[in-house]
């Protein structure tokens, strides 16, 4: 059993599995988004929030820090230029997961894991009215009953 155990091993010893992570939160911070599984993408998203988080404060210490699990001073660079500065007034939260299906080849759950500051379609999309509607019971029926007999009206009419 594995009562209390935080982290995903995703079945890989430390060094692989350090390794794997930081690779990928490189590629999720030069390209915005990146496909994988869904395992791999929560265990992802626990291990740069905190980074992402350090990048608000632009001081050599949390620079080290932050490369020092990136190991990638490209990445680094591109969290604390570009992406630091639009994360700025967010709380948290700034990866988002979302499930795509499943793999062809061994039916593995895939998901899309991005920075949620950086979908240009989510940013773009006209908000909703936050209005409620009052909604009465049956109403669609007494609408639908309603339009055939007002159709049917011009048509006696003109004969």
């Amino acid at each position: 059993m594995r009562h209390n155990k935080a982290i995903n091993h995703l079945g890989r010893k430390s060094g692989h599995r350090k390794a794997l992570l930081s690779n990928m939160a490189s590629a999720l911070l030069l390209n915005k988004r990146i496909n994988t599984t869904v395992a791999k993408a929560k265990a992802l998203k626990m291990y740069v929030e905190p980074l992402i988080t350090k990048s608000k404060e632009d001081t050599t210490h949390s620079r080290r820090i932050v490369f020092s699990y990136l190991k990638d001073k490209n990445a680094v660079a591109e969290l604390f230029r570009t992406i630091a500065p639009r994360i700025a007034d967010r709380p948290g939260g700034y990866c988002r997961v979302l499930h795509t299906g499943f793999r062809k080849g061994d039916a593995a759950e895939m998901a899309l894991i991005e920075l949620v500051d950086f979908n240009e379609t989510a940013i773009a999309a006209p908000k909703k009215d936050s209005a409620k509607k009052s909604t009465r019971r049956g109403g669609a029926k007494k609408v639908a009953a309603e339009a055939p007999k007002q159709e049917e009206a011009p048509a006696q009419e003109a004969e």
